[in-house]
């Protein structure tokens, strides 16, 4: 065997494993935001390695502009969409793990209201407000 087979074959298990280790995670983990973290980063990752390795294994540029369209549009939307899921499930009051330490939305999210204020900006509203306090 060659090298391309080689290295491609690598990418394309250690592609695997990280699904694979995402898919642990989804059925393991307590609560839903971890869960979506274990599906979005390691998937991702493990997607992304095989489609390198399908890319370095076809040498056809199609095939490799192909596979790094795809990774880029993978690596964009899975995070966006991993966020969005997990923002309206906090939103609709999903239970958060016995593990969870610390809730960092809590202080700037109004439950009555549904109004969540940016953290910046609660930071610079407060720093104003101490500059005009005498």
């Amino acid at each position: 065997m060659n090298l391309q087979i080689w290295i491609s074959s690598v990418l394309i298990l250690m592609g695997v494993l990280f699904a694979f280790i995402a898919s642990i995670g989804i059925v393991r983990l307590p609560d839903l935001l971890m869960r979506m973290h274990a599906a979005t980063k390691a998937g991702t990752l493990g997607v992304g390695l095989i489609l390198l390795g399908v890319a370095v294994h076809f040498v056809r540029l199609t095939v490799t502009i192909e596979a790094i369209l795809t990774i880029l549009f993978i690596g964009i939307t899975a995070p966006i969409a991993s966020h969005l899921i997990a923002r309206a499930s906090y939103f609709q009051r999903i239970r958060l793990s016995d593990m969870t330490v610390m809730d960092e939305l809590k202080p700037h999210y109004d439950s009555h209201t549904h109004h969540l204020a940016s953290v910046g900006r609660q930071r610079s509203l407060r720093a104003n407000n101490k500059e005009h306090q005498p």
